[in-house]
């Protein structure tokens, strides 16, 4: 096995297409490694450090509320942000749940994407944000939604030889907000029992725009339009939050584990719609 500090995306991509399927990316290793030390993950004939790529660590404020976000960004260096937590407090919310404080100094959203686990924090966030991946390889960029990139528990849509670049969040028109929950056994550090991102736009009381995403209650992180649809136009009353919520529950089809069953799982579903949709609309009346 052998190691690659690549400093430009060409380069990533040309060694990825080089190892033909037996590469792996190295953003900030919080999956990677503990895998390899577990044993869980051969990572084949190379690793391939994107950390060296100016691109992929870097936060750019678009203006409007619009942000491109490099896929090896830390959690940590997008906390410390002086403007993204104004415009995205719950995509950043959903980001500093990966890990703890340590990890959080080198766990990245693009990495938590391409860990392909349905329970991953940010993901529902970024879905329900309707944040678009730009990804590259050597066919060249592509624009996808971020529901698109995982296509179950370990696996994406990439195509061979494909890495994430950057995330995009879009601008923010006046009354938006949003939010993320979870559900999960212990007080910190555990993976989610389900998770659900709200994302919300207000005018006069009156919801225009919504989207709701869940986590770990399918094989992959899941956009419910029929929540969403279930909220606009209303003035998000108990009937329309109860609407939103049977929404969730209806879409829903976890496993049971040690950490929930599929019964508890579902209702839980509708518990955090609820509660993620008032607490982004108590945020997007501020705006």
């Amino acid at each position: 096995m052998s190691y690659s500090s690549p400093k430009t995306i060409d380069e990533a991509v040309a060694a990825m297409v080089a190892a033909k399927g037996a590469g792996r990316i190295l953003a900030g290793g919080t999956d990677l490694l503990v895998q390899m030390r577990a044993g869980f993950v051969k990572p084949g004939s190379i690793i391939v450090d994107i950390k060296k790529i100016a691109e992929m660590m870097s936060i750019e404020d678009k203006g409007g509320g619009s942000f491109k976000i490099g896929a090896a960004v830390s959690g940590m260096k997008l906390h410390d942000h002086p403007t993204f937590k104004k415009s995205w407090p719950g995509v950043l919310e959903a980001i500093n749940l990966i890990g703890s404080k340590q990890i959080q100094g080198r766990a990245s959203a693009g990495g938590n994407l391409c860990n392909a686990s349905p329970a991953a924090d940010s993901v529902p966030a970024l879905v329900a944000a309707g944040a678009i991946v730009t990804v590259q390889g050597p066919k060249g960029r592509r624009d996808v939604p971020v529901e698109k990139i995982p296509a179950g528990p370990g696996r994406m849509t990439l195509e061979p030889g494909e890495i994430v670049v950057s995330f995009t969040l879009p601008a923010r028109p006046a009354g938006s907000s949003d939010a993320y929950l979870r559900l999960i056994p212990r007080t910190e550090m555990d993976i989610a029992v389900v998770g659900c991102g709200v994302n919300l736009t207000l005018k006069d009381g009156t919801c225009t725009a919504a989207r709701v995403s869940l986590g770990a209650v399918a094989p992959t992180v899941l956009l419910v339009e029929a929540a969403a649809k279930a909220l606009v136009g209303t003035k998000l009353d108990a009937n329309a939050l109860e609407a939103a919520a049977a929404a969730c529950r209806a879409v829903c089809k976890p496993i049971d584990d040690k950490r929930g069953t599929i019964v508890y799982r579902t209702k839980i579903a509708g518990v955090l719609c609820k509660r993620a949709i008032t607490i982004a609309a108590e945020r997007a009346g501020k705006n």
